[in-house]
C-alpha cells in the first residue's frame, strides 16, 4: 500500500473531511501540521504549488486536497492508487 500524507490544518473543515475518508477506508496517513509554522507551509508551496490545505500526497504522486481525493473516489480511482 502507498503512502499516504496530508498537509493540514487544525481547523480545516475540507481536512476533516479528506482524513474522514481516509480514515473510513482503513487508510493510515502521515500528517504534518501546518498551523503556525509558516517553514512547513512554504515547504507544502513549494511541492505542491498550491497554499491551500489540504494538501494530499498518495506516495510520490500528489494529488491535491479534499475535492480531488473525493473525485478519486467517486470515479473509483482511489482504491488503485493506495494499492500502488
Amino acid at each position: 500500500m502507498s503512502t499516504v500524507t496530508i498537509y493540514s490544518s487544525n481547523y480545516c473543515p475540507f481536512c476533516t473531511r479528506a482524513k474522514q475518508l481516509l480514515h473510513a477506508k482503513k487508510v493510515s496517513f502521515d500528517e504534518i501540521i501546518v498551523d503556525g509554522k509558516p517553514a512547513v507551509r512554504e515547504e507544502m508551496k513549494q511541492k505542491s504549488g498550491r497554499h491551500t490545505v489540504p494538501q494530499i500526497w498518495i506516495g510520490e504522486q500528489h494529488v491535491g486536497g479534499c475535492d480531488d481525493l473525493f473525485d478519486l473516489e467517486h470515479n473509483n480511482k482511489l482504491d488503485n492508487l493506495l494499492a500502488q
